[in-house]
């Protein structure tokens, strides 16, 4: 629509001189969103998202006010435009589509429209039957000062002011004469926002990801330590339950030195593997493998044979060292002195880490420390890594993180980093804003109904939105939460129901829930006997019901677009305090879901479940199929509030595909 250049680079208008700010602009221009932290960090899409444009616009008088949205990627010269529209009360709305990966740029511009204002001005007083000879003269001025890519159909509806007076006015009061003015405004004195705002379109995993968490060293027959041709052997499987990422804890040499035994115990018997996390020992550090479980080209054929499944291998980063690690005597300045000369090992008080190490990015070194551990992620990706899964990142200083992951994608566009930090909300979103494609968050621990729906509407309707992208995990190898612990299968399955459905982004540390396992270290939410300091053997050629429902619930998610996105929830009222029901549809309505989970693994619940009639589109008859993805089950719903029973014996969700009938749509 626009036919003026749209300047390359938009200058900060305060710091302008009066003169070249054209102080004779009348647009206010302010609250523009996205914008996370004024413009300092980018929002975040992946492509095909959309990017909803806000602002508050408005000027002095009553004229009429035009604004619209320029974007581009960041490496482009041209901008693109699209329209805004007034919401009501000074409030205005565009929204534009990104396709493709990389930085993207927009900002907003505004002006008073002059020809509308005419225009406006003209409709009223012929309907109100005043003379307006002046107006088409005044009318064709306007069209006659419009440099337009076109000019054809402007100098006629200038031509067409100009014709005898009732003739001329049959004509400015037509639809044609109305699309002219709509279509080509007449800019002058506009209002450029101060900045150009940046959002980053980062690979489509990050929106959409399904994980699968397992020991490598438990891979095998739980006799002998696993390899990674071992989990070659469990591709399969995991490919077949719908899993596109695996996620194998640290893969690096185990320390020796204060190496941890069964369930944390401080010293290790003999042939204990100790924990994966204390990394670093005299067979090498963080850009070695743990010989038992095979060498460096064994990894890289894990990658290979993971991606021919459409599998990526996520590495765990844990930047902390075991006492032998070589760093440690290399590098003695990267680690925290004590006054007695031994080194500071990690601590979380009451408990005690002696088996690891943690860097000190206080020291004096720290350039060097910062190149060394980028150089750490840089070695993994040239080894066909293209996901890491971070762990404690809030340990270590956000700055670094900042300029890490930005110096990685400048090398390496398309990396996904997981942030494993369960820590201060502030924190956590801090990490999002330098550069983390996904969070762990507090899903965890959200158990009840209402703390689940306002943590739901925190996630996906706050600032945060445009930055912190959840990943939900129901258990990690560090945490079994109380809800989990001496209950049976039901609770198990409900939480991953509500994990799966309720986040396009979702993990379980794999084979321990999908075989039940929850005896906790009492008083506590660890595991007991826990697989970070022993190998378990698991039977992997067996199935049960955990099993399956994972590989219905996973195939769902890949064939409806509903499910791949975490910000199309809307929450139905249900009145049962255990019966959660939820809507995600595609914006096109072709694709449409309703969860309804029982939140009582126990019990059987029933309710009413209300349909949002205005989100899909419903009038006054309702007549819609659902068709239930886990059971096969099909029912028919004609009005606005239905009933729902829910046994968690037999399940305890229904996950439905609803088909609007055409006839009462």
């Amino acid at each position: 629509m626009r036919t003026k250049k749209v300047p390359a680079n938009i200058p900060t208008a305060q710091h302008l001189p009066p003169t070249e700010q054209n102080g004779q602009a009348r647009v206010i221009i302010e609250n523009v969103q996205p914008q996370v932290d004024g413009g300092r960090y980018p929002a975040k899409r992946t492509p095909g998202e959309r990017v909803d444009v806000t602002a508050d616009i408005f000027g002095d008088g009553h004229d009429h006010i035009r604004a619209q949205v320029w974007h581009r990627m960041d490496a482009e010269e041209s901008w693109q435009t699209v329209e805004m529209v007034h919401t009501g009360n000074d409030s205005w709305h565009a929204a534009f589509t990104v396709r493709q990966q990389g930085l993207h740029v927009f900002t907003v511009v505004a002006w008073v429209d002059h020809l509308e204002t005419w225009y406006d001005g003209f409709r009223k007083k012929v309907a109100a039957r005043v003379d307006v000879t002046l107006e088409l003269q005044e009318g064709a001025q306007m069209l006659g000062s419009l440099l337009v890519e076109n000019p054809y159909e402007v100098k006629q509806a200038a031509a067409q002011l100009a014709l005898p007076y009732e003739q001329a006015i049959e004509h400015a009061m037509g639809d044609a004469f109305a699309r002219i003015v709509q279509h080509y405004p007449l800019v002058a004195f506009e209002t450029l926002y101060q900045q150009v705002l940046p959002v980053v379109v980062e690979h489509p995993k990050a929106s959409y990801s399904t994980w699968y968490e397992l020991f490598p060293r438990s891979a095998g027959d739980g006799i002998h330590h696993g390899t990674f041709n071992d989990v070659v052997r469990l591709l399969p499987r995991v490919a077949a339950m719908g899993f596109d990422v695996l996620y194998l804890p640290p893969i690096h040499p185990i320390g020796k030195v204060n190496r941890k035994g069964k369930n944390n115990a401080t010293t290790a018997q003999p042939g204990e593997p100790g924990s994966p996390w204390a990394i670093g020992s005299d067979e090498g550090g963080h850009k070695a493998v743990h010989s038992p479980l095979g060498t460096l080209e064994d990894y890289r054929t894990l990658i290979k044979e993971a991606h021919k499944l459409g599998i990526d291998i996520a590495l765990d980063l844990a930047f902390q060292c075991a006492p032998d690690h070589p760093y440690v005597k290399e590098n003695p300045q990267w680690f925290k002195q004590r006054p007695d000369g031994s080194i500071q090992y990690a601590e979380n008080p009451p408990k005690k880490y002696q088996d690891i190490y943690p860097f000190n990015f206080e020291t004096e070194d720290w350039v060097a420390l910062w190149e060394e551990l980028k150089s750490v992620i840089t070695y993994w990706i040239d080894q066909g890594v293209q996901i890491f899964r971070v762990d404690n990142p809030h340990t270590k200083p956000i700055r670094f993180w900042q300029w890490a992951i930005g110096e990685v994608n400048k090398q390496y566009p398309g990396i996904t980093f997981l942030s494993e930090a369960f820590t201060r909300p502030k924190v956590m979103a801090s990490l999002a804003k330098a550069g983390f494609t996904q969070s762990y968050t507090y899903f965890t621990w959200r158990v009840g109904k209402q703390e689940i729906i306002e943590y739901m509407n925190e996630l996906v309707h706050g600032p945060s939105r445009q930055y912190f992208r959840p990943n939900f995990w129901p258990n990690t190898p560090d945490i079994l939460p109380w809800h989990l612990q001496h209950q049976g299968e039901n609770i198990f399955i409900l939480r991953l129901a509500l994990a799966a459905t309720l986040s396009s982004n979702y993990g379980m540390y794999g084979p321990v829930y999908e075989f039940y396992e929850n005896q906790p270290v009492e008083g506590r939410e660890e595991y007991y006997n826990s697989e970070k300091y022993e190998i378990k053997q698991y039977d992997w050629n067996k199935t049960n019901r955990m099993t399956d429902i994972i590989t219905v619930l996973n195939k769902a998610r890949k064939e409806h677009p509903a499910l791949q996105t975490t910000w199309n929830l809307h929450f139905c009222p249900v009145e049962n305090q255990y019966l959660l029901a939820y809507v995600k549809a595609t914006e096109d309505l072709r694709d449409i879901v309703l969860v309804v989970v029982n939140l009582d693994p126990h019990a059987t619940q029933t309710g009413y479940v209300q349909l949002p009639k205005a989100l899909l589109g419903l009038g006054d008859h309702i007549n819609i199929k659902l068709h239930d993805l886990m059971t096969g089950e099909h029912y028919t719903w004609t009005q606005e509030w239905n009933y729902v029973g829910i046994d968690p014996h037999k399940i305890p969700f229904h996950l439905f595909h609803l088909a609007i009938h055409e006839s009462y749509q």
